[in-house]
């Protein structure tokens, strides 16, 4: 089983990738299954979830902000309300979702969770492969904190766009991918996007806001 667990759709005010499509790609790509992990709402995992089938699976997650920074919460089933991230933890796990610390040690982003070692208990996952990282000790960084916290690692693509999807996930045996994360019992995969989609997505929600504006 092969999953992406970090793709924005166009509910992401950075993203533009309708649910429909996403999963169409997927499935071209050779995934079994997707997570969307959408800005602050589970709006397009919900819409994406209605595209399931038996041989594909859709994860609603959320890329949630917190007073210090991002954190993303996964096999959810309710918007993420607090910000404060003691809290977000409390709330994703309380839904029976797991904590995930997206690209934890990426400089180069201003929405970063910045990891502390005390954060450890705080977190089921820790995502050792983005793909929009640009550079890999940034992946490397969050690999060495997964092994000194004995916590279980995941990847994802990041992807906001549609030739992104599929960069980077995991692979498995089992079809219960809760249960594999918890373990550790699979293997994470990935290649690294280019720089200018970083600057492409900026300029995306720069112009949404405007119009919304």
């Amino acid at each position: 089983m092969k999953y992406d667990l970090h793709i924005h759709s166009k509910y992401s005010p950075d993203g533009i990738l309708d649910p429909k499509k996403i999963v169409k790609i997927a499935i071209k790509k050779g995934l079994d299954g997707i997570a969307i992990t959408d800005h602050d709402t589970i709006k397009g995992g919900l819409k994406t979830k209605e595209y399931e089938t038996e041989d594909f699976k859709v994860l609603i997650g959320s890329e949630v902000s917190t007073t210090r920074g991002e954190i993303t919460g996964l096999f959810l089933s309710e918007d993420i309300k607090s910000r404060e991230f003691h809290e977000v933890s409390d709330e994703i796990r309380e839904q029976g979702g797991l904590v995930i610390a997206p690209h934890p040690f990426d400089k180069l982003r201003k929405s970063t969770f910045r990891i502390k070692n005390e954060d450890a208990k705080y977190i089921d996952t820790i995502e050792v492969f983005n793909s929009r990282c640009i550079h890999q000790k940034y992946n490397e960084r969050a690999a060495s904190y997964a092994k000194k916290h004995n916590l279980s690692v995941v990847g994802g693509s990041d992807a906001h766009f549609p030739y992104e999807i599929g960069k980077a996930g995991v692979i498995l045996e089992s079809r219960d991918l809760r249960n594999a994360i918890l373990k550790n019992d699979l293997k994470v995969f990935g290649k690294r996007s280019i720089f200018l989609n970083h600057g492409i997505t900026k300029v995306l929600k720069l112009w949404r806001k405007t119009r919304s504006g």
